[in-house]
């Protein structure tokens, strides 16, 4: 498989992952800063969390690193969470601002 259909997988796959106080998919709530994938289909991802004292910061990366693990052709997923720069409503998507009424 091509790293672009693989990329196109992966991004599906995370808009079906949501937050778990604002319902909207992390991929469209801006939650992932980075999204790299190695030819070998080691998938890194940097992403954060609305706020650092988000009650899910210590199991939600997991879980998102386990959905991205299931998408075929994924040999491992390498997920780091990060806080700069800090999250703001300005990382929203268009169709994140449609859902949540901000538009």
């Amino acid at each position: 498989m091509d790293i672009e259909t693989l990329y196109s997988q992966v991004e599906e796959r995370l808009r079906t992952i949501y937050d778990p106080e604002i319902p909207v998919n992390i991929y469209d709530l801006g939650l992932i800063y980075r999204l790299d994938i190695d030819p070998s289909g080691v998938v890194s991802i940097d992403m954060t969390l609305t706020a650092p004292g988000c009650p899910v910061a210590q199991t939600f990366p997991g879980k998102v690193a386990e959905e991205v693990r299931q998408v075929e052709g994924v040999k491992d997923c390498v997920l780091e969470l990060v806080w700069d720069p800090p999250w703001d409503r300005n990382r929203l998507s268009e169709a994140a601002r449609l859902q949540l009424g901000l538009l």
